[in-house]
């Protein structure tokens, strides 16, 4: 993942930062309690493709 795209991408839900997890290939955002997929080194930042994290996730 590009670290000039990190910068600049937020969660489209609260606008705050995400975090990037290159083992899982995802996006998370901790106060939305979402990880967004990264497929094809392309981020999908649409909330209904996104996944809830779980408790042991956050």
């Amino acid at each position: 993942m590009d670290a000039r795209l990190l910068e600049i991408l937020v969660c489209p839900i609260c606008k705050g930062p995400l975090e990037f997890r290159k083992a899982a290939q995802e996006l998370v955002c901790k106060p939305c309690k979402l990880a967004y997929p990264i497929r094809d080194d392309i981020p999908v930042m649409l909330e209904d493709e996104a996944r809830p994290l779980g408790a042991d996730e956050a």
